[in-house]
């Protein structure tokens, strides 16, 4: 199938072609048909498939009649309006619109907090049809009264999984009241949870579903590997393996904003060229560091979660999980930064014996265990007794929820040992 057989207009055929894009992926094969008959989609699909231009394009042909050149404000409401969970993602999403937009009169922006209001409220003000948000940021411009939604006409729910994760969904109720029930909603996602399917039975009318892979996969150009290590130690043999392998550009996930800041000004010190984001730096500060990384200016970027989603990094070679998340989904939405549109990529994880439960969820989603690779002079004492910690939400330290000695610290799905120092490594681990 080309893009020719999806009913779009010459002129976003023109746009597609010119984008070097010759064949639509699964999911727009599969969504961009529904869209454009109006349909409610709920859509999963992994991640660097193509979700945002399965749901751009047919918008954008669809809003086609809309387009004019007028100057009144009143000529341009908005008509589409797309929802995001991180201001990363919200921008990615924005210059996809605009790319895909080019040549139109259809007027587009993009709001998310972290940044001054005034100037996009001017904006709002000038009027404009494709509106990309974060949740905080939208009821922000609808309290100031700065935004009018009665005329949507799409509601795209992007990511809609991570929402649930970060607690957006009453933020999306009370967006939701302001438009019209008889507008057509869009959820995608890059998994598809029991969460995602309630939220869909809330928000949607008889969606047509649209799943072109399997729950929690992965892509399967993506290699998987751990190296066991005790905490304290991590850094260093993330030092020793990007040397080892002689790797230019990394992605490395730590838990924390603290941890990710100490990790950079550690690699930093140690000579390895190193920035961080996280929700605690500006706007400005995460959109530099990132384009330093895009541009190869840095070869480490150390992020937390907030960038699992919305980082859109061309033929990123390596993602590092500096220490495993707390929620096992959130795996494969980091690892999801590599290994993206067809290309491969390298996904590495640095367990420590306080992460065995950590490790257990993960291998429990996948339905499989990660290959472990050996670094000898790096290995955690088997003997180590791990610490006692808290595992509340506020404040996780480490230490397993079992105690039991790290060499007995459970097995993956089949029974297997979880890793170990008899383990084989897989191969060029040494």
């Amino acid at each position: 199938m080309t893009f020719d057989n999806l009913g779009l207009s010459a002129d976003l055929l023109a746009t597609v072609a010119r984008e070097g894009y010759t064949e639509p992926t699964p999911v727009q094969s599969a969504a961009i048909p529904f869209i454009l008959a109006g349909r409610d989609v709920l859509a999963a699909a992994q991640t660097g498939t193509g979700k945002t231009a399965a749901f751009v394009l047919p918008i954008l042909e669809r809003l086609r009649g809309h387009a004019n050149a007028g100057f009144s404000p009143a000529r341009h409401p908005v008509r589409m309006l797309i929802l995001t969970p991180t201001r990363e993602l919200a921008v990615q999403v924005a210059d996809a619109v605009k790319t895909y937009s080019h040549g139109s009169s259809l007027r587009s922006m993009v709001v998310y907090g972290g940044t001054r209001i005034d100037p996009e409220i001017k904006l709002l003000w000038k009027g404009v049809e494709i509106l990309v948000a974060t949740p905080g940021r939208l009821l922000d411009h609808i309290g100031q009264r700065s935004v009018n939604l009665s005329q949507v006409e799409v509601l795209v729910l992007d990511e809609a999984d991570r929402m649930l994760d970060m607690g957006f969904i009453p933020d999306v109720r009370k967006i939701v009241a302001c438009i019209p029930a008889s507008r057509q909603t869009l959820l995608f996602s890059a998994t598809f949870s029991d969460e995602v399917r309630r939220m869909a039975k809330e928000f949607q009318r008889d969606p047509e579903i649209v799943e072109v892979a399997a729950r929690n996969s992965i892509a399967d150009n993506l290699t998987q590997v751990l190296y066991p290590v005790d905490q304290s130690r991590k850094a260093d043999l993330l030092i020793h393996l990007i040397q080892r392998d002689k790797m230019e550009q990394v992605l490395v996930f730590t838990r924390s904003k603290l941890g990710a800041s100490r990790l950079a000004s550690y690699l930093d010190r140690r000579g390895v060229s190193c920035s961080a984001i996280h929700g605690d730096r500006s706007q400005t500060e995460r959109t530099r560091a990132l384009e330093a990384f895009r541009g190869r200016f840095v070869k480490v970027l150390v992020a937390t979660d907030v960038a699992s989603r919305g980082l859109d990094i061309e033929d990123l070679p390596y993602v590092v999980n500096y220490e495993l998340p707390y929620e096992p989904q959130d795996y494969i939405h980091r690892i999801g930064r590599t290994g993206r549109a067809g290309a491969s990529g390298t996904a590495i994880s640095l367990v420590s014996p306080d992460e065995v439960e950590e490790l257990r969820g993960v291998q429990r989603l996948l339905r499989k265990s990660i290959p472990c690779a050996i670094v000898e002079e790096y290995l955690p004492d088997p003997e180590r007794q791990p610490e006692p910690a808290s595992r509340s939400r506020g404040g996780r330290t480490g230490g397993s929820r079992s105690g039991r000695p790290w060499s007995q610290s459970g097995r993956g799905p089949a029974g297997e040992p979880i890793y170990s120092r008899s383990q084989p490594a897989v191969a060029g681990s040494r």
